[in-house]
């Protein structure tokens, strides 16, 4: 079936990715920008180039506020809304897969969401993502970490969008320095929120801000709403990795066993439990936590799956510990899956030729 699909997005003083993403979203039927206030050439670009770009500049800065108004210069008449920002990429043939997924009656669409990527290209932090929807049926809110607030009168309803992958290629010279004060906005706006909960204490902990980390995802593990298990186990692990950094091993080990409690068929807490042993020289942690970790062969298909859980790590990780437990049969075995799986670091080599001169 065709549907007339429109990709909307927010900018500002981003006359660098233009092309490449008016490349990435010409498979829309229409493609609209609003502009919130650039003093680049942003704007002429995206116009020479067929966009719609309308000026509106939003003060005091939120983004809900921002995406909403955005969300307005997009026609009635269209079917499905593709939200995206102008540093994200999708990988060609996304329409043709949009419109081969999407049902008569859906609300929603979610899709592979690569946030970060290697630097072959391949992902790194991938999860769902959930800005592609009906028209007539959403509005965003939030002042940061926005999310889509579901206001139709029928059932909600989610359909996965097989083949729709979106690349995130952030500018890293872009600042955070908003996000921290707009948080502390939110969660003072609606202290039940367990979404925005979660992220202040996220970015307490990316701010290095580790007692206000750990009170706040305490917090958000208190709140009636937070009964999600993987996100749960995140902020778990975002405690035990906050008292870790405050040097109070103890705390440190027993929010790194919740985590793992609370998500038993995750990879990650395995993983970064097994990171932390390893840089306290715990080295039967270690190798449990790894051998743990790699029994798991399924990721998440509800939350983030981190890089560093999937790619040679755990392997690296267990080699280690078990040459410095003298099982060096077992350390051999995982160097060479570890290498395997990334193959020509020097390093990896060297580990590994280093257990086979014990052998």
């Amino acid at each position: 079936m065709r549907y007339k699909v429109c990709v909307y997005a927010i900018c500002k003083n981003e006359e660098q990715f233009v092309d490449r993403w008016m490349d990435s979203m010409l498979e829309a039927d229409q493609i609209i920008v609003t502009d919130t206030g650039s003093t680049d050439a942003t704007v002429e670009k995206l116009r020479a180039r067929g966009a719609a770009v309308y000026t509106d500049v939003v003060k005091p800065w939120r983004f809900d506020a921002a995406r909403n108004i955005s969300l307005t210069h997009v026609p009635k008449d269209t079917d499905i809304c593709v939200c995206t920002d102008l540093d994200e990429l999708f990988h060609p043939g996304w329409r043709q897969k949009l419109e081969e997924a999407w049902q008569p009656g859906a609300t929603m669409g979610n899709y592979l969401y690569n946030w970060s990527l290697k630097p072959d290209g391949s992902p790194d932090v991938q999860f769902r993502y959930f800005k592609i929807h009906a028209r007539e049926t959403y509005r965003w809110i939030y002042p940061v970490h926005e999310c889509l607030e579901y206001i139709g009168t029928k059932p909600e309803r989610k359909v996965f969008l097989p083949g729709v992958v979106l690349d995130h290629h952030p500018d890293d010279t872009k600042s955070r320095g908003s996000y921290l004060p707009l948080l502390e906005l939110a969660v003072r706006e609606n202290p039940l929120s367990d979404r925005m909960t979660y992220y202040l204490g996220r970015e307490y902990f990316f701010k290095g801000l580790w007692q206000l980390c750990a009170a706040a995802l305490t917090d958000y593990l208190k709140l009636p709403t937070a009964a999600w298990p993987e996100e749960r186990s995140a902020a778990m692990r975002l405690i035990a990795q906050s008292y870790a950094k405050l040097h109070e091993p103890e705390k440190a080990k027993a929010w790194f066993y919740n985590a793992i409690a609370e998500m038993p068929a995750m990879r990650e807490p395995y993983v970064e439990c097994a990171r932390y042993a390893y840089e306290t020289g715990n080295w039967p942690m270690a190798f449990y936590m790894c051998d743990a970790a790699l029994k798991i062969s399924e990721r998440s298909v509800t939350y983030v799956n981190t890089g560093y859980s999937w790619d040679h790590t755990p392997h690296d990780l267990c080699a280690i510990a078990c040459y410095r437990l003298r099982m060096y049969a077992r350390a051999q075995k995982h160097a060479k899956d570890a290498l395997a799986i990334t193959p020509g670091d020097p390093r990896l080599h060297n580990n590994l030729m280093l257990i086979e001169k014990k052998l």
